[in-house]
């Protein structure tokens, strides 16, 4: 059993799993990978501030948009009702003859229509 044991240590001092230039590429992969995502970190950051402080300016001027249009709507409305029957014949309409279209004035009065037809 000793034997096997000693011949084990001695076979796994002479395996050598990492060299030093495999640990020193494995090192290098991890601080690239690390660098990379902390980048990629920088840039999404910065990319959400940005439509952070967009979003806040268009916010800024939705709402002096929306005063206007109200302005607007209270300057519609203020118009709206100094027009009157006395105005419009001011500015040359008429009232008009009404007269409402009825089947015999269309000429259907001679035409018979049978039910349930498509």
């Amino acid at each position: 059993m000793k034997q096997i044991s000693s011949k084990l240590k001695t076979h796994a001092n002479n395996i050598n799993l990492i060299s030093y230039n495999n640990g020193r590429l494995v090192l290098n992969i991890i601080f690239w990978s690390f660098g990379t995502l902390a980048l990629l970190y920088v840039l999404l950051l910065g990319n959400m501030v940005r439509n952070i402080v967009e979003r806040r300016s268009l916010e800024t001027g939705m709402r002096a948009l929306s005063s206007e249009v109200g302005n607007l709507e209270l300057a519609y409305l203020s118009a709206s009702n100094s027009v009157d029957l006395n105005f419009s014949h001011s500015l040359g309409f008429k009232e008009t003859k009404t007269i409402y279209a009825t089947r015999k004035s269309l000429g259907f009065g001679n035409v018979k229509v049978l039910q349930n037809e498509i």
